[in-house]
C-alpha cells in the first residue's frame, strides 16, 4: 500500500498522461526520423530513441501501478488527538540548546521532502511520530545521533 495526498495523486496522474500522449508522440515522430535516415544498425539516432522509448513505456507502467495501488491521504481532523498518516504536527528537538521548533507532515514516501518538513510513513523519524500525542517525547536514531523530540502541537 502506497499513501498519497490527493494533490500528489493528481501530479501522478497528469505525468502519466503526458507520458502517454505528449512523450509517446515524441519519440515516435524521432523513430519515424531516425528510419528515414537509412541503415538502423548502425543509426545512432534510432537507438537512442529506442532507448527513450523503453524508458518512456517503463515509467508508464510504474506510474500506472503507483496510482492504482495509493490510498489517498485524508488531512488531518482539527482536534485529532494522535499522530497519522496526513496530520500536519509541531515539535521541539530536545538537546540542551534553546529549543528548536520544527513544524512536521506524515507523508507517504512519493512525496517525502525532508528538507520541506515533509516526512515519509515509513522513514525511522515517520514510524516514530505515528500514534503518538502531544507531550510525548520521542527518541529517534539518526545517522549522525540520537534525537529526542517532544510533541507540542497536532494541528
Amino acid at each position: 500500500m502506497k499513501y498519497i495526498s490527493l494533490e500528489g495523486l493528481k501530479k501522478l496522474k497528469e505525468e502519466l498522461e503526458e507520458c502517454k500522449t505528449i512523450k509517446r508522440q515524441e519519440i515516435a515522430n524521432r523513430l519515424e526520423e531516425a528510419k528515414s535516415l537509412g541503415d538502423l544498425s548502425e543509426n545512432a539516432e534510432y537507438s537512442s530513441a529506442k532507448e527513450a522509448q523503453s524508458f518512456n513505456e517503463g515509467r508508464i507502467f510504474e506510474l500506472e501501478k503507483i496510482v492504482k495501488e495509493s490510498i489517498v491521504i485524508k488531512p488531518g481532523r482539527k482536534g485529532q488527538k494522535k499522530i497519522s498518516i496526513g496530520t500536519v504536527f509541531e515539535v521541539k528537538l530536545i538537546d540542551g540548546s534553546p529549543s528548536k521548533k520544527q513544524i512536521f507532515t506524515i507523508v507517504g514516501f512519493q512525496e517525502a521532502d525532508p528538507s520541506n518538513g515533509k516526512i515519509s510513513n515509513e522513514s525511522p523519524l515517520g514510524m516514530a511520530f505515528l500514534g503518538n500525542q502531544i507531550g510525548d517525547i520521542i527518541e529517534v536514531e539518526t545517522p549522525k545521533k540520537k534525537n529526542k523530540y517532544k510533541i507540542v502541537g497536532i494541528k
